[in-house]
């Protein structure tokens, strides 16, 4: 069973049986929940939508299917084509339109697709909205159009120069330092859509770029996570080809890794603490990031002078917190940039913008940008425990266990030592504790790992 409904949309394998994976009846029958949950939500009789998708394989048919069945509902249509996950976020508002849908599985292998959701704001619908459109789809209470009052069709092709453009228009982007160092620049787009929208926009800055795995034809050359295991062929080229710096994005682009100049990962959870840097240099304000981030932002932003909070994993409880503190920049620990200055999505493009114009004004090579940042290793470990355990029960025993120290029950259990800290989430689907931890080597982050392991044994 590779279906999975959740409160930010849909996404399974293609093929299969209906309700197990994501065949075109699953495809259609979400499309006409989010549909009609616009509808029945709206004040105004004609409402318009945008879509857009990655490069995987799966996506014409499934762009085809929504369009479809929310043209069936009367809903007009603009069809952004083959898109990133930030481009879509950006044209909803632009266009005046009621929502989107963004149909990318994100960093998942290419039997797998989706459709996420997004309000006429351009940012992911809410847990509670979700869960009303889920509800609609259960009980399949549809009421499509008429002949006469069928939605329209429009294709939109300028959206990537519109988004570049509102880049390149953004006071904290200098476009004019980037260009007088003339970088080189590797892109590993993994044959998505960045392979399209990454060279558009380092053009505009004037780099070099040199392009791998950039023909969005879906079939992607390794797993399209941009994890350090996956990253042997950028990290080789860079050095080949002497390039300033090498990039990686996910299929829909919403998630940026660096490579520096020698061949080494900048390291996932640094992309944002390089931006940070950056912005929080030249504007006292506040970070954000989640719980199971790095705590190199926290040390950054008080270098700064400026505040760092942490919200529950997920990207729409990181955009939660950072409209309530009115933060300038926020993300997550995977690449995801959120700079609300331009929008409130994880957005790469922004993202390289603003860490060339870092690089260009520190007048420092990669590595020597990233040797100016405090050291953190993380660690991952899960603790699998039979059914009959009771999770919340053994969290809450862990909670006690540590009150002397910084707890955090925001979104789990944090515990955060002096030197190190450990994040302890349970999973939604199975008898699972995850163990996130971080420490100043990767040998204390797993050590300290297995030592909460071991607490939670003896807590059983």
């Amino acid at each position: 069973m590779s279906l999975i409904k959740s409160i930010s949309g849909i996404r399974g394998t293609i093929g299969g049986k209906v309700n197990d994976n994501l065949t075109p009846l699953d495809v259609v029958k979400f499309a006409s929940a989010f549909g009609t949950w616009l509808q029945n939500n709206k004040n105004k009789k004609n409402l318009t939508l945008v879509i857009g998708r990655d490069a995987r394989i799966s996506g014409g048919m499934v762009s085809s299917l929504v369009a479809a069945t929310l043209q069936g509902l009367g809903i007009d249509i603009v069809d952004l084509g083959l898109s990133t996950t930030p481009t879509v976020e950006i044209m909803v508002p632009e266009l005046n339109a009621d929502g989107g849908i963004i149909l990318t599985a994100s960093h998942n292998p290419k039997q797998w697709n989706a459709l996420k959701l997004l309000n006429d704001k351009g940012e992911f619908i809410s847990g509670e909205n979700g869960a009303d459109v889920l509800a609609l789809a259960e009980s399949e209470d549809f009421n499509y159009a008429e002949v006469d009052d069928l939605g329209q069709y429009t294709i939109r092709d300028d959206a990537f120069d519109i988004h570049i453009q509102q880049i390149l228009d953004l006071p904290m982007v200098d476009a004019e330092a980037i260009k007088a160092k003339k970088f080189k620049v590797v892109l590993d787009a993994v044959n998505s859509t960045g392979g399209i929208a990454i060279p558009m926009l380092l053009d505009k800055l004037g780099c070099e770029t040199v392009k791998l795995y950039c023909e969005p034809n879906g079939q992607f050359p390794h797993n399209p996570e941009p994890l350090k295991e996956h990253l042997g062929d950028i990290c080789e080229l860079v050095k080949k080809e002497n390039a300033d710096f090498g990039v990686v994005v996910d299929p829909d682009v919403d998630r940026l890794a660096l490579i520096d100049e020698k061949g080494e990962m900048f390291g996932e959870e640094y992309t944002l603490v390089a931006v940070a840097d950056y912005l929080l240099k030249n504007k006292n304000g506040v970070a954000v990031s989640n719980l199971s981030s790095s705590r190199a932002l926290r040390d950054v932003a008080q270098s700064h002078n400026s505040e760092y909070f942490a919200s529950a994993v997920g990207e729409v409880n990181v955009v939660t917190l950072m409209k309530e503190k009115n933060a300038v920049i926020g993300g997550e620990g995977n690449g995801g940039i959120i700079y609300p200055d331009l929008h409130y999505g994880r957005d790469s493009l922004v993202g390289i913008a603003l860490f060339l114009t870092h690089l260009a004004k520190e007048n420092k090579t990669v590595s020597e940008l990233r040797a100016g940042y405090p050291g953190y290793f993380m660690g991952k470990k899960k603790i699998e425990l039979t059914p009959e355990i009771n999770v919340d029960d053994i969290l809450s025993k862990m909670e006690k266990e540590y009150q002397n120290e910084d707890v955090s029950t925001v979104d789990g259990v944090k515990i955060d030592f002096e030197n190190n800290w450990v994040h302890l989430r349970k999973s939604n689907t199975e008898p699972i504790i995850r163990i996130y931890t971080e420490a100043k080597s990767q040998e204390e982050a797993d050590q300290l790992g297995d030592d909460i392991i071991a607490k939670i044994k003896s807590l059983i």
